[in-house]
């Protein structure tokens, strides 16, 4: 039998197969955060540029008028394959609004790591076949030299506006995306989507890409439900502790882990926007205007990684200098937290509550999180609702009971299609199973029963290099298992 959420979990919620995330993130009919009490969806934490809720919405309708013209997508013609744009980008407060654009084209984002070389962003432009790639003036040697490497004409490369930036600097023959948006107010409106039914769980709305649990990185197809599942997924899992804060709570989030990760992605960027929420965006990580940021617009919800714990731990004399009593809770995860590291920030800042969360680029975000009525420093927390896991050994046999180590495969809406123009990885990392089909996740991990009874995963290993040699045995083991 596999594991699944503790009772306290409520039920995963219907997720839809036939609405795309631009009208999941923009209309409250599929319920995201009424506009009347949302707040200014993104801030830029450098200026202080601020959009609203139904301004983004607005900009996300003009960028789609615009790129279709510029780049002669038609919404209702070709496949989504056709539509590919790479986004190589710092964060920006227009990212999102560009993504979602894309997808009102019945395209696909390909976001790509900031930290790429010219030839790796060759890689996943010419592998995901894109068409157009949006840059920031930072990344503007490496992305002409990449997206010329993929065959991606000059013309077809854009900007987005950064804090700082010398607008004179700017090459004259490349269009920027405050362009863009006032040529698209100009154009009339698109046709509308037409969608089959069940579309959305098959068409890809992002490419982003991973290592998967063995070889070079590889495009994950992520599709419109599994973004809008775990968007759901998360709501649920903490629509408790959201509830006591008043029914019209919002937040300030901290918008300073990578938009391009999958992390950032879905997390932040997707989960704040639907629930009303306000993102603060920083590019990049300085502890000083990270800390300022956070006492500037008082932030509730610090996103980040065990680096910047670590880093906040070790330099108490700079955190003392700010006043960070806005924030109630932190949110980790991208690597485990140690609960030495966590113990130390917690004795630092006692009123926070301290949450680690777990997950993949293939299982679109998270898998597990800590509730923060129930946290246990080490763990990663409970399932989340919807998720269904099973540990088996590298013989391929379940594991049924607590503190026995094994590989983590996990089932849910949110499970990714596969690994594009790779189908041996794809048959290797996902399973179909006779309850459902689950991901292999390529970690190790044990359940164990917290103080508070319920069931929490930790994780204990990476062991992608075990399973390389022995994945022979273990995929005929799981054979036995399969549902054809």
């Amino acid at each position: 039998m596999p594991f699944v959420p503790p009772e306290w979990v409520p039920e995963c919620p219907e997720v839809p197969d036939t609405v795309s995330i631009t009208d999941f993130m923009f209309d409250e009919e599929h319920g995201r955060a009424p506009y009347s009490s949302s707040r200014d969806a993104y801030v830029d934490g450098i200026t202080g540029k601020a959009i609203s809720a139904r301004q983004q919405k607005e900009d996300c309708g003009y960028a789609a008028r615009a790129l279709a013209k510029e780049l002669g997508w038609k919404v209702n013609e070709g496949t989504e394959y056709d539509k590919v744009c790479g986004v190589f980008a710092l964060n920006t407060i227009d990212v999102m609004t560009l993504n979602w654009a894309v997808h009102r084209l019945n395209g696909i984002s390909s976001p790509a790591n900031a930290a790429y070389s010219a030839d790796e962003l060759r890689h996943q432009l010419a592998n995901a076949e894109a068409k157009a790639l949006f840059t920031v003036m930072p990344l503007l040697d490496v992305a002409l030299a990449g997206a010329k490497k993929a065959g991606i004409d000059r013309s077809r490369i854009y900007l987005l506006p950064m804090p700082g930036d010398d607008e004179s600097k700017y090459p004259k023959d490349l269009k920027t995306f405050p362009q863009l948006l006032e040529a698209g107010k100009k154009l009339p409106e698109l046709d509308p989507l037409k969608w089959e039914k069940g579309q959305g769980a098959r068409q890809t709305a992002f490419l982003c890409y991973s290592s998967g649990t063995s070889g070079l990185p590889k495009g994950v197809m992520i599709s419109h439900r599994n973004v809008i599942a775990n968007t759901l997924q998360i709501k649920a899992y903490d629509s408790g502790n959201r509830a006591k804060q008043g029914k019209d709570y919002r937040e300030a989030a901290l918008g300073l882990l990578p938009q391009s990760h999958i992390y950032g992605l879905i997390v932040i960027c997707h989960c704040s926007t639907y629930l009303g929420d306000n993102v603060i965006v920083l590019p990049k990580f300085e502890i000083n205007s990270y800390l300022n940021s956070i006492q500037k617009y008082k932030i509730n919800t610090l996103y980040i990684v065990p680096p910047i714990i670590i880093n906040m731990v070790k330099q108490k004399d700079v955190c003392a200098k700010f006043d960070l009593s806005s924030v109630k809770a932190v949110f980790t995860g991208a690597a485990p937290l140690g609960a030495e590291t966590a113990e130390a920030l917690n004795e630092q800042y006692p009123e926070w509550r301290i949450r680690q969360g777990y997950g993949l680029t293939e299982t679109c975000t998270v898998v597990c999180s800590s509730n923060p009525e129930d946290i246990w420093f080490g763990s990663s927390g409970s399932l989340l609702p919807g998720y269904k896991a099973k540990v088996m050994t590298i013989e391929g046999n379940e594991i049924t009971g607590y503190d026995q180590p094994g590989e983590l495969l996990v089932s849910s809406p949110s499970i990714v299609l596969g690994y594009l123009k790779n189908e041996e990885a794809t048959r290797d990392t996902f399973v179909d199973m006779e309850d459902g089909r689950y991901m292999r996740t390529g970690d190790e991990v044990v359940f164990k029963k917290a103080p508070s009874g319920n069931e929490h995963v930790w994780i204990v290993d990476r062991i992608k290099e075990l399973i390389k040699v022995k994945v022979s045995i273990f995929t005929k083991r799981l054979a036995l298992h399969r549902t054809y």
